[in-house]
């Protein structure tokens, strides 16, 4: 003979199941890395191809180590350029992480380079470096 459903029963479970699903969102969400680039001095970003990613010379693993990433063309007419990154779940937080751009000509030439060490919730700022060969 089945033993009736009662009302703690059903109270337990539906409480089981909304802590699982708070759970669950908690962990799907990512957090993203947003902030700006600017060429030192406050001059015009130059035109080309500027790539983004978190960097940590902490973390041995090449593949980890360059997992987040992100691309944004300059068109050479905008003095700071925004951009926005996802953390990868995996991520540790070290203090040596950093966010790196570099921006490269359309023939592949490094034109400029900056880094700046960053917090998961604050936006980050970023000047690009001329560089010098």
């Amino acid at each position: 003979m089945k033993r009736p459903t009662d009302r703690r029963t059903v109270l337990i479970a539906a409480g089981a199941v909304a802590v699982a699903a708070a759970a669950s969102t908690a962990i799907a969400q990512s957090k993203d890395i947003r902030g700006v680039v600017e060429f030192e001095g406050g001059a015009v970003v130059p035109k080309g191809h500027l790539e983004i990613y978190i960097e940590d010379p902490a973390i041995q693993d090449k593949a980890r180590r360059g997992a987040a990433k992100t691309s944004v063309k300059s068109d050479g007419e905008s003095k700071t350029i925004a951009f926005s990154l996802s953390l990868p779940a995996s991520s540790i937080a070290t203090p040596t992480r950093q966010i790196v751009a570099r921006l490269e000509r359309e023939d592949g030439w490094l034109v400029a380079r900056g880094s700046a060490q960053f917090e998961v919730g604050s936006p980050v700022h970023v000047t690009l470096n001329t560089v010098m060969y």
